[in-house]
């Protein structure tokens, strides 16, 4: 098929690589030409509606509501009719509603896919996609995104994919931050990250997170594949849904002020892992899976 893909960043860089690898004709976009020219095999375009002319189905992978909006207008001025936008993005259910209704009166359709898994999971084929949209052009859709994951769930109407995805982040998110808070209890008192980690998992109190994430604990420094910055906003879309719903999010909205907190002291173009960093910060703590370089535990 003729695909097109906007925003080259670390997960839509390499879904695009991945759709020329299955031998799809991919035209792609980026503010970045270098991030364009990475993309082996595939068309550069000058601009969004060069995209969307040579293409029937163009992804978008790009970091906010804002940005979504603006370049979807730009997409529907050149776009021929019946063509499908997909929006991976961590978007409003709110916004995704009202882009829709906006597309379908210039006689196009939007599905949303917004995705968990992060740079490696698109690297090697491990997303999980989150589908809202009409059943038409989300069966023209799937044949696109499957290939490039682990699952597929049509959840139902716009709007509702983007609920699931911001429903899996609150809990990654709290389930992280209140990990960070207890292990930096549990150190400020004497017991060692590990001895703690080992007694919460073998009492039952265990998550996501120290299941899965705590034994890298140690690694400071590493490349951003999801930022600070997009977290926090990703929080401030969570909150803002719980309102418009009527569901009160009293513990999303603590995270979301830890989140901001960590952007206002310049971490917000540092990787989601260094949050760590916060907690260490806010309890001067060192938190270590081994020995850290100073030599406490």
């Amino acid at each position: 098929m003729q695909i097109g893909v906007i925003g080259l960043g670390n997960i839509g860089g390499a879904i695009a690589t991945n759709l020329v690898a299955d031998g799809h004709e991919v035209t792609v976009r980026d503010l970045d030409p270098s991030l364009a020219a990475a993309v082996t095999g595939a068309s550069i375009a000058q601009d969004i509606g060069s995209v969307a002319r040579a293409t029937e189905i163009t992804l978008l992978s790009l970091p906010t509501p804002e940005v979504v909006a603006a370049v979807a207008t730009d997409w529907a001025a050149a776009a021929a009719p019946g063509s499908v936008l997909v929006d991976l993005s961590t978007n409003s259910p709110a916004v995704v509603r009202e882009l829709g209704d906006r597309l379908a009166g210039s006689g196009h359709h939007l599905v949303e896919a917004p995705l968990t898994g992060g740079a490696i999971g698109a690297e090697r084929r491990m997303l999980v996609f989150m589908i809202g949209g009409a059943a038409e052009p989300v069966a023209r859709v799937r044949p696109v995104l499957q290939p490039l994951g682990r699952a597929t769930f049509h959840v139902g109407d716009l709007g509702l994919g983007n609920t699931m995805k911001l429903l899996n982040s609150l809990i990654a998110f709290t389930t992280t931050w209140v990990s960070l808070e207890g292990l930096s209890m549990a150190a400020k008192a004497g017991v060692e990250v590990r001895d703690a980690v080992e007694i919460l998992r073998t009492a039952g109190a265990s998550n996501f997170y120290l299941d899965r994430q705590v034994e890298t604990i140690d690694g400071r420094g590493r490349p951003t594949q999801f930022a600070l910055a997009l977290a926090a906003k990703d929080a401030g879309l969570i909150v803002d849904t719980g309102a418009s719903l009527g569901v009160p999010t009293p513990v999303a909205s603590a995270v979301h002020d830890v989140l901001d907190r960590a952007v206002a002291q310049g971490l917000g173009g540092a990787d989601w892992s260094e949050l760590v960093a916060l907690a260490e910060q806010q309890a001067d703590v060192a938190l270590r899976w081994g020995p850290d370089p100073e030599g406490n535990s």
